[in-house]
């Protein structure tokens, strides 16, 4: 989450980032191959959008200089690593601890996507657990343990999604 912190925020003059530059098709295709296979070798990314190697290289060290790709990671199935109950979690905060409370919710085991959103609640928590007695105690002792947390309100999720991943066989 650090990262978001870096660009503009008003930081009294100290060094921002560059306005993005515009990505054409190339590089939306290049970033849909990388999202569905972050291993994928720099000559099938080239042969698949139909550029040189040269050219899909620099295509991909471009994006991740302007932070457009922001890393490479593994897609994780929870239940098969041991983390069978998730969660969403609605969180109410102090108004202006964000920052605080963000510190506090990066260090919870578990916690895999921590956003500040608009609308009934301030933050939106997504956490995966071994089981709903650790959800329980996360919830009730972790979460309502942070002095800036008025209220939480919890989702279980039943069954997940990855938009980013190949259709599985039915």
């Amino acid at each position: 989450m650090a990262d978001g912190d870096r660009a503009g925020g008003g930081n009294g003059g100290a060094e921002q980032s560059p306005p993005p530059r515009p990505l054409d098709a190339i590089d939306r295709d290049i970033l849909r191959i990388l999202q569905v296979d972050g291993r994928a070798s720099i000559r099938s990314v080239a042969d698949r959008v139909h550029v040189s190697r040269a050219n899909a290289y620099a295509r991909i060290n471009r994006l991740l200089d302007d932070g457009v790709i922001r890393g490479f990671s593994a897609r994780i199935n929870h239940e098969r690593a041991g983390q069978g109950a998730s969660a969403y979690i609605t969180l109410k905060i102090v108004q202006n601890s964000w920052r605080t409370v963000r510190e506090q919710l990066q260090e919870l085991p578990g916690a895999t996507h921590i956003a500040l959103v608009s609308g009934d609640f301030d933050v939106l928590l997504l956490v995966h657990t071994p089981d709903n007695r650790s959800l329980r105690e996360l919830v009730l002792t972790r979460l309502q343990a942070i002095p800036e947390v008025l209220s939480t309100r919890t989702l279980l999720v039943f069954e997940e999604t990855d938009p980013g991943a190949a259709a599985d066989p039915l």
